[in-house]
């Protein structure tokens, strides 16, 4: 099977300082990919570049497309799609508005609107619940589920996430990560980063381990996660 997202060498400078080195991962139809590694090892850096927001050298490829000449828009047209770590909602607005703007690329098309409307709210009940109420007013998980939400009205097919759990408690880091792995269902790729090792490991099909801007490691994550280096460095020690 061909891979949806085929990066190959790639690169990335801020200034003089390489924060991204000869990095070469891919994200196949239907799969959960997961990149660990410590704070400023590159991962957020990484998924700006596939995304278009950072220039970077190398080869990516999505949907057998070299996207290099295109901008955000259009990678988001085609099914790319990216949740940064800090959510970007529009903090003023209602969850129905946010939702809403997610799907702007399809604003003419009422079915489509109205489908995923269906579909995200099937996803997050809460959203349901409060679609009436100000994004600034939710709880750190409503906020997450929103964001995740807002991605899905965008018809992706790959969806990138950066820090999903981030500041978010046990329990709702748990639903999280249960629609994540969920997300299959719905036809969409998962290219995620995540400081929750554990929690990765066990949602994603196969994983990477940058450190310092280069690959260390990568295989299957059910293998990284009884990998002695992976479970002393990432996981606690323990597995």
């Amino acid at each position: 099977m061909s891979a949806l997202l085929d990066v190959a060498r790639l690169s990335v400078n801020y200034g003089k300082v390489e924060a991204v080195t000869n990095v070469s991962i891919s994200v196949a139809p239907g799969q959960i990919v997961t990149i660990i590694g410590p704070n400023g090892a590159g991962k957020t850096t990484l998924l700006s570049a596939i995304m278009g927001l950072v220039k970077s050298r190398g080869i990516v490829r999505y949907d057998g497309m070299d996207v290099a000449r295109l901008g955000v828009e259009d990678r988001l047209a085609n099914g790319l799609c990216l949740v940064p770590e800090s959510r970007e909602l529009f903090g003023d607005m209602s969850v129905h508005d946010n939702l809403l703007l997610g799907a702007y690329l399809y604003r003419h098309d009422a079915t489509y609107i109205r489908d995923s409307f269906e579909r995200v709210f099937g996803l997050f009940p809460r959203l349901a619940e409060r679609r009436t109420q100000i994004a600034n007013t939710l709880s750190g998980g409503e906020r997450q589920m929103l964001a995740l939400g807002r991605a899905l009205m965008a018809k992706p097919r790959l969806l990138m996430l950066d820090e999903p759990s981030l500041g978010l408690a046990p329990l709702i880091v748990r639903e999280i990560f249960r629609i994540i792995a969920s997300l299959r269902t719905l036809g969409v790729s998962v290219l995620l980063v995540e400081q929750n090792a554990r929690a990765a490991l066990e949602t994603a099909d196969f994983g990477y381990v940058l450190e310092t801007g280069e690959l260390s490691l990568e295989g299957r994550a059910s293998d990284l996660l009884h990998d002695q280096r992976v479970t002393a460095t990432y996981l606690g020690g323990h597995t």
